[in-house]
């Protein structure tokens, strides 16, 4: 497996083409995670927010550069640790990618992984999912799934909670 670093996929650094392996497998590790949590239709845009934001989480929790592979299931604690309710995750996020695009910049070339994180973020931070609001004044409206209050919120406040009930679920 590449990780981040590499320039190629034989290792050369020839100038083929550079398969982004660190973000593809953060983002099967997520969709499995979601998947069997079976929480949202893996068609839902709540879904690609949980996603995005486990992939996320998975990704620039690896400070090694490479991956769990199969020891995944001992990160776990580690993942959700990092997405509980009352950790800075979006300052955590936003601190990490800057590190790794520093990193970038001192190396060879562009870090696809990262380019492909970068995009993640940057869709959980510009789109907004309308959800219920679970600050407004109870007894508003009869309770009911599709009823009540809505508001629209950053895909990443959707998302980060739907991941960590995932992990919670494995």
């Amino acid at each position: 497996m590449l990780h981040r670093g590499h320039q190629s996929t034989d290792g050369t650094g020839g100038g083929e083409l550079t398969v982004p392996m660190a973000w593809l497998y953060a983002e099967y590790i997520a969709d499995e995670l979601l998947r069997t949590g079976d929480l949202m239709p893996p068609t839902s845009f709540e879904f690609r927010a949980g996603r995005d934001a486990l992939a996320l989480t998975v990704f620039l929790s690896d400070t090694d550069g490479e991956l769990p592979g199969i020891r995944v299931v001992t990160q776990l604690e580690t993942w959700l640790s990092l997405t509980a309710y009352d950790q800075p995750w979006q300052d955590w996020v936003t601190g990490r990618m800057a590190q790794l695009a520093a990193e970038a910049a001192e190396s060879e070339g562009p870090d696809p992984d990262l380019e492909l994180a970068s995009a993640a973020w940057r869709w959980l931070e510009e789109t907004e999912l309308l959800a219920p609001d679970l600050n407004a004044v109870p007894g508003g409206a009869p309770p009911g799934e599709d009823e009540g209050p809505k508001i629209w919120t950053p895909a990443w406040q959707l998302g980060l909670p739907l991941g960590h009930l995932a992990i919670h679920l494995f």
